[in-house]
């Protein structure tokens, strides 16, 4: 099968009759309808499966070098945040972890059946509801105890998580239709892009004003991005 996801058109290649493809479609009731069938040769076959495989290999390495990348991000970026005493790091940062998370499960799903990429994308949603708490979480207590949270760290590292989530989003724009995992994996890192966006604008109100009060804010504006990226994810159907 060939889903072309906004066209809302799907390919299907099979050896015989149509009427059982058809019926199966049309219990989906998502209004699926007969365009065109043609005949093919088994040589037009195998260019087909091998550009199948070649396309699974690119979305292999694409995933490894978001894992990666997200990967070494939420290490850098906890490890500073702890240090700025800053929540919105601290909860951008888990948004990194939870997006390694979502690339380790896509990455999973590269090649298998539609339905386990659907299973993949929902698994990462449900990892971000987790860790969209657990940042939530982190702001709660915070506001009680408080913190002195240090602009400059939050702006540099901002700044630096802003180019690696722009890098993700270059990779990745080209296979965002290419199934449910990988739409999942665009969704989390223009959400990162907003986030980071979000954390270098408190790190200045925090310089300005010298109130902790903006860094608060945006830990629980990113803490809500995240919940909101899960509730989009689990809502994917195909």
């Amino acid at each position: 099968m060939d889903f072309d996801i906004p066209g809302r058109r799907l390919k299907v290649y099979h050896e015989n009759g149509i009427e059982e493809i058809q019926q199966k479609l049309t219990n989906l009731n998502l209004g699926a309808s007969l365009l065109e069938t043609q005949q093919i040769d088994s040589e037009a076959l195998s260019v087909i499966i091998s550009n199948a495989k070649s396309e699974n290999s690119q979305e292999f390495r694409v995933l490894i070098w978001l894992l990666i990348i997200n990967a070494a991000m939420f290490v850098v970026e906890f490890a500073i945040g702890i240090l700025a005493q800053s929540t919105g790091l601290i909860a951008d940062s888990l948004d990194m972890f939870a997006d390694a998370a979502v690339y380790g499960t896509a990455i999973y799903a590269v090649g298998k059946s539609n339905q386990l990429k659907l299973k993949a994308a929902h698994l990462s949603g449900w990892v971000q509801v987790l860790l969209g708490t657990g940042a939530l979480i982190e702001v709660i207590r915070r506001f009680i105890y408080g913190s002195e949270p240090v602009s400059t760290l939050m702006i540099v590292m901002g700044l630096v998580a802003l180019v690696a989530n722009v890098t993700c989003l270059l990779l990745i724009a080209k296979k965002k239709d290419s199934g449910a995992h990988m739409k999942a994996s665009w969704i989390f890192s223009a959400n990162d892009v907003i986030a980071n966006t979000g954390v270098i604008l408190a790190g200045v109100l925090v310089m300005l004003t010298g109130s902790a009060i903006p860094d608060l804010i945006i830990g629980l504006v990113i803490a809500v991005v995240v919940l909101n990226g899960a509730r989009r994810i689990l809502q994917i159907k195909s």
